[in-house]
């Protein structure tokens, strides 16, 4: 039997910063990430952090994906826990409620969506990807439901996957103006007619 290996000084110190990075940019944005900043909040010197990340380009990318790994955890690994079908889909609303409650005040996945949806290069091809894979995921989800018998037999998975985010959208714009509590209560009344409407 052999011990996990224990993570080495550097790989420690690039989490270290990657941490910092991800908190900043939940507040500033990615565009809001500067080297400089991120050094003087970790206590390192600018080369020390292009030691780890060679471009600040290489930075925003890294906080994206931990970023997507972050809600992976705490949204669809809960969530697969649940029977396959609208168990599982109202699991994956419901921690993603949590994940907007915890995120009030900024979300580094959504706010990379409107600074990069009109750009061209790295980034925006990114988020392109990560979120083509998050609705690829709901739509697997809604599709489950409709080969349990909880949705119709007609119920179009990539309907029901845009939907849901378009309903989520609006939970993290009025929970982010108004406040957690009212946006929620309207969003969970939006989801139990989405529910209703899609059932046979």
């Amino acid at each position: 039997m052999s011990a996990t290996p224990a993570p080495s000084k550097r790989a420690m110190t690039r989490e270290l910063i990657l941490d910092h990075a991800y908190a900043l940019a939940t507040r500033d944005g990615l565009e809001g990430l500067s080297i400089g900043n991120l050094a003087a909040d970790v206590g390192m010197s600018k080369s020390g952090v292009f030691a780890h990340f060679g471009s600040r380009e290489d930075l925003q990318l890294a906080v994206l994906d931990a970023g997507a790994q972050r809600f992976a955890a705490a949204v669809m690994v809960p969530a697969l826990r649940e029977p396959r079908g609208l168990p599982r889909l109202r699991a994956i609303v419901r921690r993603w409620f949590d994940w907007s409650c915890a995120h009030a005040e900024g979300c580094v996945l959504l706010s990379a969506v409107s600074e990069y949806d009109g750009r061209e290069g790295a980034l925006h091809d990114g988020v392109v990807r990560q979120q083509s894979q998050w609705r690829e995921v709901l739509a697997k989800a809604a599709q489950l439901a409709v080969d349990a018998g909880h949705f119709r037999a007609d119920a179009d998975p990539e309907q029901i996957a845009f939907e849901i985010y378009a309903l989520i959208l609006g939970l993290h714009h009025d929970a982010g103006l108004f406040g957690f509590g009212p946006a929620s209560a309207r969003a969970d009344a939006a989801f139990e007619r989405l529910w209703r409407s899609w059932q046979a």
